[in-house]
């Protein structure tokens, strides 16, 4: 049988190809863009039918695609997500629940680099469910701009159902996919989800000149979403011949590709290719990466394993927290309830710290709720993402230091130089109260 008359004998409406997940099991489903409308239609109208008695649904932030069918309030009795990482949608799906004394929503902590493992050899999947590009002449479906887990979950599943969508681009690196490997195929085009660019406010390009300072020509670097990175891009008009080896691929980073300040000839590993495992952005980033070569999605146990990361020089992750205390233990994921997820941050930190030259930086405002929270705190709060001995450049507004190498006391007196000037006092006095000081 050709590639073609297989795909015709595998083709479905969504309603017959959902019949594919089991009544009770476990499912994943791609991410972002991956997240397959249709086909999510299609089961939410199952399981409201009463069709599904208990399903648990692995992912990482599915957007509202999700949210507007299968992870519907009077479907969470049946339907139970198990995330990773969060949108804004899913925190009020669990902030729902909690008024009304359930629970919705389970959060598995887990960094990004280990999900794949994690769902193929400690759940187990039974049907997983993504959108796809079309099959080229050979057979091929493309995961686009969603290497990702889809790439290594894709394989492990018991079974595969994909949605084609026309829009979806095709991406070059490890991101084919055999009609020969799916089980269903549904077609379905609609827009992408888009993430616009967010433009840093004054505060967040104050942060980025620093950062910027921090980067020497030929570096390779991580860059992710949000005001800080994009104000970092913004900055680095003037560096020359940068790498770009980065979980999620930007429109801020695009911009530096294009403008000939990424070039990635300077790097040991991919040289000459931008390396990314997801893409965030707008239809000009879409359009950008479609069939082009110098661009690669390749799974996310590649892209966020620190010994990959690490083979490539001067490696300079910039990523984000919440808060800080004086050991240098981060948050960056819990406000009074999961706000996102770990993500690739601490993936990325080891890795840079590994690298030869590398640096891995993390920053934020000094200052939460419009000034009246200081983000250099005694204690945690909540939880803590990384850990005091993975921490090691930190920059606020007000400057940066480096905590590797330094004591506790001389920690805690550096951080709190980063702290705004009118909590400085209070924290001082609280540091010699826990005689950190």
């Amino acid at each position: 049988m050709n590639t073609m008359d297989l795909y015709r004998s595998k083709k479905k409406t969504p309603k017959e190809a959902v019949e594919l997940v089991p009544k009770k099991g476990i499912i994943s489903m791609g991410m972002r863009a991956a997240t397959p409308p249709a086909l999510l239609a299609a089961l939410a109208e199952r399981a409201h039918s009463g069709d599904i008695e208990d399903l648990k649904v692995y992912y990482m932030r599915c957007g509202p695609v999700a949210l507007e069918t299968i992870f519907q309030e009077d479907l969470m009795d049946v339907i139970h997500p198990f995330s990773t990482m969060l949108t804004r949608g899913e925190v009020e799906l669990a902030k729902k629940g909690f008024e009304k004394g359930k629970k919705y929503l389970e959060f598995v902590p887990m960094s990004f680099s280990h999900y794949p493992k994690m769902l193929t050899e400690v759940i187990g999947i039974d049907t997983f469910l993504v959108t796809v590009a079309p099959m080229d002449d050979f057979g091929y479906f493309n995961f686009s701009i969603h290497g990702d887990y889809a790439i290594e979950v894709s394989r492990s599943a018991k079974k595969v159902i994909v949605e084609v969508n026309e829009n979806m681009p095709r991406t070059a690196g490890a991101s084919l996919l055999h009609v020969s490997e799916v089980d269903m195929i549904i077609e379905h085009t609609c827009p992408l989800v888009e993430d616009p660019q967010r433009p840093g406010d004054e505060l967040d390009k104050k942060i980025g000149s620093i950062i910027v300072e921090m980067i020497p020509d030929r570096a390779t670097i991580q860059i992710g979403i949000g005001g800080v990175p994009n104000a970092v891009c913004e900055a680095l008009k003037n560096h020359k011949d940068l790498g770009l080896h980065t979980e999620v691929l930007t429109s801020g980073t695009l911009d530096l590709i294009q403008s000939g300040i990424i070039t990635n000839r300077y790097k040991n590993l991919h040289k000459n290719r931008t390396v990314f495992t997801f893409a965030a952005g707008d239809k000009n980033l879409y359009d950008t990466v479609h069939n082009n070569p110098s661009m690669g999605c390749y799974p996310v146990s590649h892209v966020n394993s620190p010994s990959i990361i690490a083979k490539n020089d001067n490696v300079i992750s910039v990523n984000s927290f919440i808060e800080i205390d004086f050991s240098g233990q981060v948050n960056a994921e819990f406000t009074r309830h999961q706000f996102s997820g770990v993500g690739g941050q601490l993936d990325f930190m080891r890795g840079a710290r590994l690298s030869k030259g590398g640096k891995a930086i993390l920053a934020s405002h000094s200052t939460a709720k419009k000034g009246t929270i200081s983000k250099i705190s005694p204690k945690l709060q909540a939880v803590a993402t990384d850990t005091r001995l993975d921490v090691d450049y930190v920059v606020t507004e007000y400057g940066c230091v480096r905590l590797m190498g330094l004591s506790t006391t001389e920690r805690t007196l550096a951080l709190i130089n980063l702290a705004h000037p009118k909590f400085r006092d209070e924290l001082t006095k609280q540091a010699k109260e826990m005689h950190f000081i």
